[in-house]
């Protein structure tokens, strides 16, 4: 095979598995949307039990740079470049890895799930005026994915009709004052694992 071929075929194989490797810790935030969206609440209080452990998602990302250098390990053996001088002549493949795999997450973090965290969740009616008041918390969350499932859990809360994420772990929280009062929604459940003030 021609040198350039090989080039060609070790950036697309290290653009793919940094992808691959990129959006793997984020799979379980992945499904809890899509789940929620579609109103298949099994499915979403399955995810929700893994996203309610605080740290799950740094485990993870740990894990997918873990499996990205298995990865690479084994592209290395399979080319015959196992050694530090192999991986200096393969230095292109594992930078194009690793930079799509760190921006990947990048891409997540700070524009994916913040886009899709507020999507469908005001209530019905929610724009109406009256009592309405709001209220901004500063939450302890791992990361921008959890945010919709603050946003979930807060939703439950009689008396609350919206509630916006805004980066990097401040919710807005729209609520009838003659239903509840920020010390309920400051009681929630989400908030003794997720940690809440007042901004």
């Amino acid at each position: 095979m021609a040198e350039c071929c090989k080039t060609n075929n070790n950036k697309k194989t290290g653009f793919l598995s940094g992808i691959l490797w990129g959006i793997l810790p984020h799979s379980f935030c992945i499904a809890f949307m899509v789940f929620s969206a579609m109103g298949a609440a099994t499915g979403a209080l399955f995810f929700q039990k893994f996203l309610i452990i605080p740290y799950f998602f740094q485990f993870l990302i740990a894990f997918s740079f873990l499996l990205a250098t298995i990865s690479a390990f084994i592209y290395l053996k399979k080319m015959g470049n196992f050694s530090i001088a192999g991986a200096k002549n393969s230095w292109k493949y594992l930078t194009i890895l690793y930079a799509v795999t760190i921006m990947v997450n990048l891409l997540m973090f700070y524009v994916i799930f913040p886009a899709t965290a507020n999507i469908g969740v005001a209530k019905a009616g929610s724009l109406q005026l009256g009592n309405i008041s709001y209220v901004t918390l500063a939450v302890d969350l791992p990361c921008s994915g959890h945010a919709s499932l603050i946003n979930s859990e807060v939703m439950k809360i009689s008396g609350v009709t919206n509630v916006k994420f805004r980066m990097p772990n401040f919710f807005d929280i729209y609520f009838d004052s003659n239903k509840t009062s920020v010390d309920n929604i400051l009681s929630a459940d989400i908030f003794k694992t997720f940690k809440a003030a007042l901004k």
